[in-house]
């Protein structure tokens, strides 16, 4: 007789699966280079000098290039996704209380945590559900060095599309 395996498909987490108050600790971390810097500002056609032009940088109060916030930003949200929302989410709703306390540079090393602050059924879209949580990006030092609130609309694991 054929044996009979077990398959396990990487998922999010359904609506009812968020408890308020868990804090995820994403893995892994994510070591921010000198071409992920010029790339991604480039790519958004951000030419701010302090991304791009070392000599000007050096001259300024940080004595160096800073890695583009919105790339600090950006992978700090995406180290979650495989965690909390991947093929769980239906959409993002937006973004709050977005702050950038310390900078990254080129070499660090962005270490990401959610908290789940809340979690309620969505008023208009039954089946779906609303969650709020607090993204937390730390450098190689524990330094927090960016912080938001992301609101997502995701699927209860009844009403989800197979």
């Amino acid at each position: 007789m054929g044996e009979q395996r077990r398959v396990v498909r990487q998922r999010g987490l359904w609506f009812e699966e968020f408890e308020i108050g868990t804090v995820y600790e994403h893995a892994p971390g994510r070591t921010l280079t000198e071409a992920d810097n010029v790339l991604f500002t480039t790519m958004t056609m951000n030419t701010q000098s302090l991304h791009l032009d070392a000599a000007w940088a050096a001259r300024q109060p940080f004595g160096q290039r800073l890695v583009n916030s919105m790339l600090t930003l950006s992978t700090l949200v995406g180290a979650s996704v495989a965690q909390l929302t991947q093929g769980t989410i239906v959409a993002n709703l937006g973004l709050e209380e977005v702050r950038f306390p310390a900078p990254l540079h080129h070499g660090d090393t962005l270490y990401s945590s959610s908290e789940v602050l809340a979690a309620r059924p969505s008023a208009s879209r039954p089946g779906q559900g609303i969650v709020r949580l607090r993204h937390t990006g730390r450098d190689q030092d524990g330094t927090v060095v960016a912080e938001c609130t992301r609101s997502v609309l995701v699927w209860t694991r009844a009403a989800a599309p197979p």
